[in-house]
């Protein structure tokens, strides 16, 4: 039983210090600019986020194991 809580231990600080590296890449703050990006379209095509530069724009991320497909 001791050893299993030390694995978890370390299990746990592994993670939080991996998540730790990746974080300041990845962080994007209140108010700072979307990094542009090109995705395809419902529609066909592709969109740029730099496309929609002044429109009110709603990017939605969500888990694919949640949709439809």
């Amino acid at each position: 039983m001791k050893s299993r809580r030390i694995l978890i231990a370390r299990l746990a600080a592994t993670v939080l210090l991996f998540l730790g590296t990746i974080r300041p890449a990845l962080a994007i703050g209140v108010g700072d600019q979307a990094p542009d990006f090109e995705l395809d379209s419902t529609k066909g095509g592709k969109v740029k986020l730099s496309s929609l530069k002044g429109k009110n724009v709603l990017i939605n991320f969500y888990n694919f194991d949640f949709s439809a497909t």
